[in-house]
Protein backbone atom coordinates (compact mmCIF):
# COMPACT_ATOMS: atom_id res chain seq x y z
CA UNK A 1 0.00 0.00 0.00
CA UNK A 2 1.38 3.42 -0.99
CA UNK A 3 1.81 5.78 1.96
CA UNK A 4 0.06 9.13 1.56
CA UNK A 5 0.83 12.45 3.24
CA UNK A 6 -0.62 15.94 3.36
CA UNK A 7 2.64 17.62 2.41
CA UNK A 8 5.93 16.16 1.17
CA UNK A 9 9.15 18.13 1.54
CA UNK A 10 11.98 17.31 -0.84
CA UNK A 11 15.31 17.89 0.87
CA UNK A 12 16.24 18.08 4.54
CA UNK A 13 18.34 21.24 4.70
CA UNK A 14 17.52 24.24 6.88
CA UNK A 15 14.80 25.53 4.54
CA UNK A 16 13.06 22.25 3.91
CA UNK A 17 13.23 20.93 7.44
CA UNK A 18 12.02 24.20 8.92
CA UNK A 19 8.98 23.93 6.61
CA UNK A 20 8.36 20.39 7.85
CA UNK A 21 8.57 21.46 11.49
CA UNK A 22 6.21 24.40 10.99
CA UNK A 23 3.61 22.36 9.14
CA UNK A 24 3.84 19.30 11.37
CA UNK A 25 3.35 21.62 14.35
CA UNK A 26 0.16 22.91 12.69
CA UNK A 27 -1.23 19.38 12.51
CA UNK A 28 -0.38 18.44 8.92
CA UNK A 29 0.93 14.96 8.15
CA UNK A 30 4.35 15.66 6.65
CA UNK A 31 7.23 13.63 5.26
CA UNK A 32 10.78 14.75 4.52
CA UNK A 33 12.80 12.99 1.83
CA UNK A 34 16.53 13.39 2.32
CA UNK A 35 18.92 11.68 -0.07
CA UNK A 36 21.75 11.49 2.42
CA UNK A 37 22.34 9.70 5.67
CA UNK A 38 21.69 12.77 7.79
CA UNK A 39 19.95 16.11 7.65
CA UNK A 40 21.62 19.45 6.97
CA UNK A 41 22.27 20.15 3.31
CA UNK A 42 24.65 23.10 3.07
CA UNK A 43 24.39 23.50 6.83
CA UNK A 44 25.17 19.87 7.50
CA UNK A 45 27.95 17.86 9.12
CA UNK A 46 29.97 14.67 8.94
CA UNK A 47 31.68 12.62 11.61
CA UNK A 48 35.00 10.81 11.70
CA UNK A 49 36.79 9.14 14.61
CA UNK A 50 34.72 10.88 17.31
CA UNK A 51 35.09 14.28 15.63
CA UNK A 52 32.15 16.16 14.09
CA UNK A 53 32.73 18.76 11.38
CA UNK A 54 30.36 21.35 9.89
CA UNK A 55 30.47 20.99 6.10
CA UNK A 56 28.94 24.34 5.13
CA UNK A 57 27.53 26.92 7.48
CA UNK A 58 29.28 26.82 10.86
CA UNK A 59 27.17 29.50 12.55
CA UNK A 60 23.49 30.27 13.03
CA UNK A 61 22.38 33.84 12.36
CA UNK A 62 19.77 35.77 14.40
CA UNK A 63 19.12 32.90 16.79
CA UNK A 64 18.02 35.08 19.69
CA UNK A 65 14.65 35.86 21.24
CA UNK A 66 12.81 38.06 18.74
CA UNK A 67 15.21 37.20 15.94
CA UNK A 68 14.35 35.20 12.83
CA UNK A 69 15.80 32.07 14.43
CA UNK A 70 14.22 32.85 17.78
CA UNK A 71 10.80 33.37 16.19
CA UNK A 72 11.08 30.07 14.35
CA UNK A 73 11.79 28.15 17.54
CA UNK A 74 8.92 29.95 19.27
CA UNK A 75 6.57 28.99 16.43
CA UNK A 76 7.43 25.29 16.70
CA UNK A 77 7.34 25.29 20.53
CA UNK A 78 10.98 24.35 20.99
CA UNK A 79 13.72 25.97 23.05
CA UNK A 80 16.59 27.61 21.22
CA UNK A 81 19.61 25.30 20.99
CA UNK A 82 22.33 25.83 23.54
CA UNK A 83 25.55 27.28 22.24
CA UNK A 84 28.01 30.17 22.31
CA UNK A 85 27.20 33.58 20.86
CA UNK A 86 30.30 34.66 19.05
CA UNK A 87 32.29 37.68 18.10
CA UNK A 88 35.19 37.23 15.74
CA UNK A 89 38.31 38.87 14.37
CA UNK A 90 38.73 40.04 10.80
CA UNK A 91 42.43 39.75 9.98
CA UNK A 92 43.24 42.28 7.26
CA UNK A 93 46.73 42.25 5.73
CA UNK A 94 47.89 45.06 8.01
CA UNK A 95 45.24 45.33 10.71
CA UNK A 96 42.96 43.33 12.99
CA UNK A 97 39.32 44.38 13.39
CA UNK A 98 37.14 42.81 16.07
CA UNK A 99 33.54 42.33 14.97
CA UNK A 100 31.80 42.90 18.27
CA UNK A 101 28.18 41.91 18.90
CA UNK A 102 27.66 44.98 21.07
CA UNK A 103 26.84 47.98 18.90
CA UNK A 104 28.70 50.57 20.99
CA UNK A 105 31.87 48.50 20.98
CA UNK A 106 31.50 47.90 17.24
CA UNK A 107 30.91 51.58 16.53
CA UNK A 108 34.09 52.53 18.38
CA UNK A 109 36.08 49.74 16.73
CA UNK A 110 35.07 50.63 13.17
CA UNK A 111 35.82 54.33 13.65
CA UNK A 112 39.15 53.60 15.34
CA UNK A 113 40.30 51.00 12.83
CA UNK A 114 38.59 51.97 9.56
CA UNK A 115 38.45 55.75 9.67
CA UNK A 116 36.44 58.42 11.46
CA UNK A 117 36.16 61.12 8.81
CA UNK A 118 32.84 62.80 8.07
CA UNK A 119 32.35 60.61 5.00
CA UNK A 120 33.00 57.46 7.03
CA UNK A 121 30.49 58.53 9.66
CA UNK A 122 27.85 59.27 7.02
CA UNK A 123 28.43 55.89 5.37
CA UNK A 124 28.08 54.00 8.65
CA UNK A 125 24.99 56.02 9.58
CA UNK A 126 23.33 54.87 6.35
CA UNK A 127 24.44 51.29 6.96
CA UNK A 128 22.98 51.42 10.47
CA UNK A 129 19.68 52.85 9.28
CA UNK A 130 19.26 50.37 6.44
CA UNK A 131 20.22 47.33 8.47
CA UNK A 132 18.00 48.28 11.41
CA UNK A 133 14.98 48.68 9.13
CA UNK A 134 15.53 45.54 7.07
CA UNK A 135 16.60 43.26 9.91
CA UNK A 136 13.38 44.31 11.60
CA UNK A 137 11.41 43.70 8.40
CA UNK A 138 12.92 40.20 8.18
CA UNK A 139 11.81 39.50 11.73
CA UNK A 140 8.34 40.89 10.99
CA UNK A 141 7.81 38.47 8.07
CA UNK A 142 8.52 40.59 5.00
CA UNK A 143 7.48 38.93 1.73
CA UNK A 144 9.40 39.26 -1.55
CA UNK A 145 9.29 39.21 -4.52
CA UNK A 146 6.01 41.10 -4.73
CA UNK A 147 3.41 38.98 -6.56
CA UNK A 148 0.19 40.57 -5.35
CA UNK A 149 -1.27 43.65 -3.67
CA UNK A 150 -1.19 41.72 -0.42
CA UNK A 151 2.56 41.23 -0.80
CA UNK A 152 2.98 44.96 -1.45
CA UNK A 153 0.99 45.74 1.69
CA UNK A 154 3.19 43.37 3.74
CA UNK A 155 6.36 45.02 2.42
CA UNK A 156 5.13 48.51 3.30
CA UNK A 157 3.88 47.37 6.70
CA UNK A 158 7.10 45.61 7.71
CA UNK A 159 9.39 48.36 6.44
CA UNK A 160 7.19 51.20 7.68
CA UNK A 161 5.78 54.10 5.67
CA UNK A 162 8.52 56.45 6.85
CA UNK A 163 11.21 54.05 5.65
CA UNK A 164 9.81 53.12 2.23
CA UNK A 165 12.27 55.54 0.61
CA UNK A 166 15.03 53.08 1.57
CA UNK A 167 13.68 50.61 -1.01
CA UNK A 168 15.58 52.64 -3.63
CA UNK A 169 18.75 51.06 -2.29
CA UNK A 170 17.61 47.68 -3.61
CA UNK A 171 18.58 48.94 -7.06
CA UNK A 172 22.12 50.06 -6.30
CA UNK A 173 25.25 48.13 -5.39
CA UNK A 174 27.50 48.50 -2.39
CA UNK A 175 30.08 50.11 -4.67
CA UNK A 176 27.52 52.69 -5.81
CA UNK A 177 26.99 53.71 -2.18
CA UNK A 178 30.72 53.82 -1.46
CA UNK A 179 31.14 56.13 -4.44
CA UNK A 180 28.40 58.37 -3.09
CA UNK A 181 30.62 59.03 -0.08
CA UNK A 182 33.90 59.06 -2.05
CA UNK A 183 35.06 55.91 -0.31
CA UNK A 184 35.54 53.70 -3.38
CA UNK A 185 39.33 53.80 -2.96
CA UNK A 186 39.40 53.21 0.79
CA UNK A 187 41.51 50.06 0.93
CA UNK A 188 40.73 49.11 4.52
CA UNK A 189 37.00 49.61 4.31
CA UNK A 190 36.64 47.90 0.96
CA UNK A 191 38.82 45.02 2.14
CA UNK A 192 36.63 44.35 5.15
CA UNK A 193 33.34 44.80 3.31
CA UNK A 194 34.47 42.62 0.41
CA UNK A 195 35.33 39.67 2.60
CA UNK A 196 32.07 39.94 4.58
CA UNK A 197 29.97 40.30 1.43
CA UNK A 198 31.56 37.33 -0.31
CA UNK A 199 31.09 35.20 2.78
CA UNK A 200 27.40 36.03 3.22
CA UNK A 201 25.88 36.87 -0.20
CA UNK A 202 28.55 35.20 -2.38
CA UNK A 203 29.04 38.40 -4.33
CA UNK A 204 31.32 41.39 -4.78
CA UNK A 205 30.97 45.05 -3.83
CA UNK A 206 30.39 46.02 -7.46
CA UNK A 207 27.57 43.49 -7.97
CA UNK A 208 25.91 42.91 -4.60
CA UNK A 209 22.70 44.88 -3.98
CA UNK A 210 23.45 47.37 -1.22
CA UNK A 211 20.74 46.26 1.22
CA UNK A 212 21.59 42.57 0.86
CA UNK A 213 25.27 43.36 1.27
CA UNK A 214 24.62 45.58 4.27
CA UNK A 215 22.62 42.84 5.99
CA UNK A 216 25.31 40.29 5.21
CA UNK A 217 28.02 42.55 6.58
CA UNK A 218 26.19 43.03 9.90
CA UNK A 219 25.49 39.45 10.98
CA UNK A 220 28.01 40.03 13.80
CA UNK A 221 25.29 41.96 15.62
CA UNK A 222 22.42 39.56 14.87
CA UNK A 223 22.72 36.75 17.37
CA UNK A 224 25.56 34.89 15.66
CA UNK A 225 25.79 31.49 17.35
CA UNK A 226 27.61 28.21 17.14
CA UNK A 227 25.43 25.51 18.67
CA UNK A 228 26.91 23.06 21.15
CA UNK A 229 28.11 20.20 19.02
CA UNK A 230 28.10 22.42 15.94
CA UNK A 231 25.64 21.49 13.25
CA UNK A 232 25.48 17.91 14.54
CA UNK A 233 24.09 19.19 17.84
CA UNK A 234 21.73 21.58 16.06
CA UNK A 235 20.27 18.91 13.78
CA UNK A 236 19.90 16.37 16.59
CA UNK A 237 17.91 19.00 18.50
CA UNK A 238 15.56 19.62 15.57
CA UNK A 239 15.19 16.01 14.40
CA UNK A 240 14.17 14.72 17.83
CA UNK A 241 11.47 17.39 18.07
CA UNK A 242 10.13 16.65 14.58
CA UNK A 243 9.87 12.93 15.24
CA UNK A 244 8.24 13.53 18.63
CA UNK A 245 5.57 15.59 16.84
CA UNK A 246 4.83 12.61 14.59
CA UNK A 247 6.69 13.73 11.48
CA UNK A 248 8.08 11.17 9.05
CA UNK A 249 11.74 11.37 8.07
CA UNK A 250 12.95 9.32 5.11
CA UNK A 251 16.73 9.56 5.12
CA UNK A 252 18.62 7.84 2.33
CA UNK A 253 15.61 8.34 0.05
CA UNK A 254 16.66 10.14 -3.08
CA UNK A 255 13.72 11.58 -5.03
CA UNK A 256 13.91 10.35 -8.62
CA UNK A 257 10.88 12.20 -9.99
CA UNK A 258 7.39 13.34 -9.13
CA UNK A 259 4.21 13.47 -11.21
CA UNK A 260 0.62 14.62 -10.82
CA UNK A 261 -2.21 12.10 -10.62
CA UNK A 262 -5.67 13.63 -10.16
CA UNK A 263 -5.56 15.46 -6.79
CA UNK A 264 -2.28 13.98 -5.55
CA UNK A 265 1.39 13.87 -6.38
CA UNK A 266 3.20 10.58 -6.96
CA UNK A 267 6.75 10.80 -5.62
CA UNK A 268 9.16 8.13 -6.81
CA UNK A 269 12.23 7.69 -4.60
CA UNK A 270 15.16 5.31 -4.50
CA UNK A 271 13.29 3.34 -1.81
CA UNK A 272 9.74 3.32 -3.07
CA UNK A 273 6.82 5.41 -4.23
CA UNK A 274 4.78 7.76 -2.04
CA UNK A 275 1.75 10.00 -2.45
CA UNK A 276 1.18 13.52 -1.18
CA UNK A 277 -1.45 16.18 -1.67
CA UNK A 278 1.17 18.93 -1.85
CA UNK A 279 4.91 19.21 -2.48
CA UNK A 280 7.50 21.72 -1.31
CA UNK A 281 10.92 21.33 -2.92
CA UNK A 282 13.95 22.67 -1.08
CA UNK A 283 16.31 21.10 -3.58
CA UNK A 284 18.47 23.42 -5.69
CA UNK A 285 16.48 24.79 -8.61
CA UNK A 286 18.43 22.86 -11.23
CA UNK A 287 17.82 19.56 -9.40
CA UNK A 288 14.12 20.37 -8.98
CA UNK A 289 14.02 21.12 -12.71
CA UNK A 290 15.70 17.80 -13.51
CA UNK A 291 13.15 15.68 -11.63
CA UNK A 292 10.10 17.90 -12.14
CA UNK A 293 7.04 17.74 -14.36
CA UNK A 294 6.80 19.62 -17.64
CA UNK A 295 4.85 22.37 -15.87
CA UNK A 296 7.58 22.77 -13.24
CA UNK A 297 10.30 22.75 -15.92
CA UNK A 298 8.49 25.43 -17.89
CA UNK A 299 8.25 27.75 -14.89
CA UNK A 300 11.85 27.23 -13.75
CA UNK A 301 13.60 27.40 -17.11
CA UNK A 302 13.87 31.24 -17.28
CA UNK A 303 15.46 31.37 -13.81
CA UNK A 304 17.95 28.65 -14.66
CA UNK A 305 18.99 30.51 -17.79
CA UNK A 306 19.28 33.83 -15.95
CA UNK A 307 21.45 32.39 -13.18
CA UNK A 308 23.59 30.06 -15.27
CA UNK A 309 26.77 32.03 -14.56
CA UNK A 310 25.99 32.80 -10.91
CA UNK A 311 27.03 29.51 -9.33
CA UNK A 312 29.98 29.16 -6.99
CA UNK A 313 31.52 26.64 -4.66
CA UNK A 314 33.86 26.26 -1.72
CA UNK A 315 36.91 24.47 -0.41
CA UNK A 316 37.05 23.34 3.21
CA UNK A 317 39.86 21.82 5.25
CA UNK A 318 38.70 19.77 8.25
CA UNK A 319 41.20 19.32 11.07
CA UNK A 320 41.00 17.40 14.31
CA UNK A 321 43.78 18.83 16.45
CA UNK A 322 45.08 18.76 20.03
CA UNK A 323 43.71 21.56 22.18
CA UNK A 324 47.12 23.17 22.53
CA UNK A 325 47.25 24.02 18.81
CA UNK A 326 44.37 26.51 19.17
CA UNK A 327 44.74 27.60 22.79
CA UNK A 328 46.60 30.85 22.00
CA UNK A 329 43.40 32.69 20.95
CA UNK A 330 40.42 33.80 23.03
CA UNK A 331 38.18 33.97 19.96
CA UNK A 332 37.15 30.74 18.24
CA UNK A 333 36.20 32.29 14.89
CA UNK A 334 38.30 34.35 12.52
CA UNK A 335 38.19 35.65 8.96
CA UNK A 336 41.38 36.31 7.03
CA UNK A 337 42.08 38.53 4.03
CA UNK A 338 45.63 37.95 2.81
CA UNK A 339 45.98 40.47 -0.03
CA UNK A 340 44.01 43.65 -0.73
CA UNK A 341 44.84 43.55 -4.44
CA UNK A 342 44.30 39.86 -5.21
CA UNK A 343 40.99 38.33 -6.22
CA UNK A 344 38.97 36.87 -3.37
CA UNK A 345 38.67 33.12 -2.96
CA UNK A 346 41.12 30.21 -2.91
CA UNK A 347 42.38 31.25 0.49
CA UNK A 348 42.29 35.00 0.02
CA UNK A 349 39.29 35.43 2.33
CA UNK A 350 39.12 32.40 4.56
CA UNK A 351 36.82 31.69 7.49
CA UNK A 352 38.21 29.78 10.46
CA UNK A 353 35.79 28.08 12.85
CA UNK A 354 36.98 26.21 15.94
CA UNK A 355 34.75 24.15 18.20
CA UNK A 356 34.34 25.44 21.74
CA UNK A 357 36.45 24.15 24.59
CA UNK A 358 34.80 21.19 26.32
CA UNK A 359 32.41 20.66 23.37
CA UNK A 360 32.82 16.90 23.39
CA UNK A 361 30.11 16.36 20.78
CA UNK A 362 32.41 18.10 18.27
CA UNK A 363 35.71 16.61 19.42
CA UNK A 364 37.08 14.21 22.05
CA UNK A 365 38.26 15.70 25.35
CA UNK A 366 41.55 17.51 24.84
CA UNK A 367 40.93 18.07 21.12
CA UNK A 368 39.12 20.55 18.88
CA UNK A 369 37.45 20.42 15.50
CA UNK A 370 38.69 23.10 13.10
CA UNK A 371 37.14 24.12 9.78
CA UNK A 372 38.96 26.35 7.27
CA UNK A 373 36.71 27.45 4.42
CA UNK A 374 37.11 29.61 1.34
CA UNK A 375 35.13 30.27 -1.82
CA UNK A 376 36.18 29.18 -5.30
CA UNK A 377 34.97 29.13 -8.88
CA UNK A 378 33.44 25.94 -10.25
CA UNK A 379 35.35 26.15 -13.53
CA UNK A 380 38.68 25.77 -11.75
CA UNK A 381 37.78 22.23 -10.68
CA UNK A 382 36.22 20.90 -13.86
CA UNK A 383 37.75 18.62 -16.49
CA UNK A 384 40.73 17.63 -14.34
CA UNK A 385 42.42 14.25 -14.58
CA UNK A 386 42.62 12.30 -11.33
CA UNK A 387 46.30 13.20 -10.99
CA UNK A 388 45.63 16.89 -11.66
CA UNK A 389 42.77 16.85 -9.17
CA UNK A 390 44.83 15.29 -6.38
CA UNK A 391 47.70 17.75 -6.90
CA UNK A 392 45.33 20.73 -6.91
CA UNK A 393 43.52 19.43 -3.84
CA UNK A 394 46.80 18.92 -1.95
CA UNK A 395 48.08 22.40 -2.82
CA UNK A 396 44.96 24.27 -1.76
CA UNK A 397 44.72 22.29 1.48
CA UNK A 398 48.32 23.12 2.29
CA UNK A 399 47.74 26.78 1.46
CA UNK A 400 44.72 27.09 3.76
CA UNK A 401 46.49 25.49 6.70
CA UNK A 402 49.60 27.63 6.23
CA UNK A 403 47.47 30.78 5.94
CA UNK A 404 45.56 29.92 9.11
CA UNK A 405 48.85 29.80 10.98
CA UNK A 406 48.72 33.59 11.03
CA UNK A 407 46.12 33.03 13.75
CA UNK A 408 47.21 29.65 15.12
CA UNK A 409 51.00 29.27 14.51
CA UNK A 410 51.11 25.53 15.26
CA UNK A 411 47.84 24.55 13.59
CA UNK A 412 47.85 21.12 12.01
CA UNK A 413 51.31 20.05 13.20
CA UNK A 414 49.86 17.10 15.10
CA UNK A 415 46.47 16.77 13.45
CA UNK A 416 44.74 13.43 13.95
CA UNK A 417 42.17 14.26 11.26
CA UNK A 418 43.02 16.02 8.00
CA UNK A 419 40.41 16.04 5.24
CA UNK A 420 39.86 18.39 2.29
CA UNK A 421 36.48 19.10 0.70
CA UNK A 422 36.33 20.50 -2.84
CA UNK A 423 33.60 21.10 -5.43
CA UNK A 424 34.20 17.52 -6.53
CA UNK A 425 33.47 16.39 -2.99
CA UNK A 426 30.23 18.37 -2.90
CA UNK A 427 29.20 16.95 -6.25
CA UNK A 428 29.84 13.40 -5.06
CA UNK A 429 28.20 13.61 -1.65
CA UNK A 430 25.43 16.19 -2.17
CA UNK A 431 24.58 15.63 -5.87
CA UNK A 432 24.83 19.38 -6.49
CA UNK A 433 25.55 20.16 -10.12
CA UNK A 434 29.32 20.48 -10.63
CA UNK A 435 29.63 20.83 -6.85
CA UNK A 436 27.95 24.23 -6.58
CA UNK A 437 27.07 25.21 -3.01
CA UNK A 438 24.91 27.84 -1.41
CA UNK A 439 22.57 29.94 -3.48
CA UNK A 440 23.25 32.03 -6.53
CA UNK A 441 25.70 34.89 -6.27
CA UNK A 442 23.43 37.81 -5.44
CA UNK A 443 23.26 40.61 -8.01
CA UNK A 444 20.82 43.33 -9.02
CA UNK A 445 19.49 40.98 -11.69
CA UNK A 446 18.53 38.02 -9.49
CA UNK A 447 17.74 39.35 -6.02
CA UNK A 448 14.81 40.85 -4.13
CA UNK A 449 12.11 41.89 -6.64
CA UNK A 450 13.79 39.72 -9.29
CA UNK A 451 14.39 36.66 -7.13
CA UNK A 452 12.85 33.23 -7.66
CA UNK A 453 9.57 33.19 -5.72
CA UNK A 454 8.35 30.33 -3.56
CA UNK A 455 5.16 30.22 -5.65
CA UNK A 456 6.01 29.65 -9.32
CA UNK A 457 2.42 29.08 -10.39
CA UNK A 458 2.14 25.28 -10.27
CA UNK A 459 -0.85 24.10 -8.24
CA UNK A 460 0.00 22.57 -4.85
CA UNK A 461 3.72 22.91 -5.49
CA UNK A 462 6.13 25.45 -4.00
CA UNK A 463 9.84 26.11 -3.66
CA UNK A 464 12.03 26.96 -0.73
CA UNK A 465 15.75 26.98 -0.22
CA UNK A 466 18.88 28.93 -1.02
CA UNK A 467 17.99 29.57 -4.66
CA UNK A 468 14.75 31.36 -3.73
CA UNK A 469 14.24 34.70 -2.01
CA UNK A 470 16.08 35.69 0.09
CA UNK A 471 18.63 32.92 -0.44
CA UNK A 472 21.96 32.17 1.25
CA UNK A 473 22.51 31.19 4.85
CA UNK A 474 20.62 29.87 7.83
CA UNK A 475 18.54 32.99 8.48
CA UNK A 476 17.55 33.25 4.82
CA UNK A 477 16.64 29.57 4.81
CA UNK A 478 14.24 30.12 7.70
CA UNK A 479 12.60 33.11 5.98
CA UNK A 480 12.20 31.18 2.73
CA UNK A 481 10.83 28.20 4.62
CA UNK A 482 8.29 30.34 6.48
CA UNK A 483 6.94 31.78 3.22
CA UNK A 484 6.65 28.34 1.62
CA UNK A 485 4.85 26.91 4.65
CA UNK A 486 2.35 29.80 4.58
CA UNK A 487 1.53 28.99 0.94
CA UNK A 488 1.05 25.33 1.76
CA UNK A 489 -1.42 26.16 4.55
CA UNK A 490 -3.81 27.96 2.20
Amino acid sequence: MIQEYDIAILGGGISGFSVALRLQNKGYKTVVFEAHGQLGGCAGFFTKSDFSFDVGATTLVDFVEGGVGGNFFRDINLELPKGEYIEYIAWLPDKEVILYRDFEKWNKERLDKLGATEKHVKFWNLMDKVTKVFWNASRENIKLPIQSLKDLYIVIKTIGIRNVYLVKYLNVTMLDVLKKYNLENDKLLIGLLSMLIEDTVHSTIDKAPFINAALGATIRGAGLMRADGGMKGFWNHLAIHYLEMGGTLKKGNRVINFSKEEESWNIKTSKGTFKSKKIISSLPVDLTYKIGTDAVKSKLHPFIVKNKKEHGSAIVVFLGVPEIEVSNQVYTHHQLLLDYEAKLGNGNNMFVSVSAKNDTLSAPAGFRSVMLSTHCELSEWQNLSETEYQIKKHKIGQKLVESARKVYPNLGENAVIYEIGTPTTYQKFTSRTDGSVGGFKQTLKNSNFKAIPQDIGVENFWLTGDNTWPGLGTVAGLISGRIASEYAEK
